[in-house]
């Protein structure tokens, strides 16, 4: 039989294996935020996790959205920004209520306090949510007033996914602070680092603007120095060796 005969099998298998890379385009991104989330609400701590996580990601798929309309690119890059910010928010409303229920005396912060020193450390998660709006609507209107212009579509699309690149640096660097990784889930960032990896092949193979493939490689090599830092901080140090005690001298008489 010639090869026009398995027409009628390769065809849909291939539409198959079409909708399965963008479904997993789609929702893979979220997956990996499943074990953290859950050992949050089982530990009601949420002390090993940064919520600036949270921020890089809103802030690049907001930005990812608004440069759609600039320069289109294929649907599941759209939609899976879309489901990432709202799995960022169920992750912060978690986060902001473990947080907010083990500092009952503390005082209370607000968005419109706009107290630099304690941005993105409020006390209600409807804060947030404020924030977040206000950003888009800034960050939309200058995208309606500039949409015109290809500099500035391109910039933004390079900021994007430059800043979806940096997602994992601010847990890197609460690791590298505490000298620790307890809290953080080992599975997260393993899932982080196939996802991602996955993605910049996607992005390679489907031709999608060069700086999504650029900063998708950036990403995966700040996922594996996370994964370093794992291995690093679990590995138990060596004591220092006690100091041997000199017998004194004897005074003389």
């Amino acid at each position: 039989m010639d090869a026009q005969g398995f027409d009628w099998l390769l065809v849909p298998l291939h539409q198959l294996v079409s909708w399965g890379a963008a479904g997993a385009m789609v929702f893979g991104g979220v997956v990996p935020y499943i074990p953290q989330y859950r050992d949050i609400r089982r530990t009601q701590n949420a002390d090993g996790f940064s919520t600036y996580v949270c921020l890089v990601l809103l802030v690049a798929n907001i930005l990812r959205i608004l440069f759609w309309f600039g320069r289109r690119f294929e649907a599941p890059l759209l939609w899976q920004s879309i489901v990432m910010t709202g799995t960022m928010l169920l992750m912060l409303k978690l986060c902001t209520e473990v947080r907010v229920a083990s500092e009952l005396s503390a005082r209370r912060r607000f968005f419109a306090d706009f107290d630099p020193h304690h941005f993105w450390h409020w006390s209600s998660f409807a804060d947030y949510v404020q924030c977040v709006l206000a950003f888009t609507g800034a960050a939309g209107y200058i995208t309606y007033l500039s949409i015109d212009s290809a500099v500035f579509v391109e910039t933004l699309g390079f900021l994007a996914v430059l800043i979806e690149a940096m997602m994992g640096v601010p847990q890197l660097c609460r690791n590298h602070r505490h000298q620790s990784t307890e809290g953080m889930s080992v599975k997260m960032v393993l899932m982080w680092t196939s996802g991602d990896t996955f993605k910049t092949a996607y992005f390679l193979l489907n031709g999608a603007p060069l700086q999504f493939s650029v900063c998708g490689l950036l990403q995966v090599l700040v996922d594996l120095a996370i994964l370093a830092q794992a291995y690093a901080f679990a590995c138990p140090r060596p004591k220092p060796a006690p100091h041997t005690a000199h017998p004194a001298s004897a005074k003389a008489l």
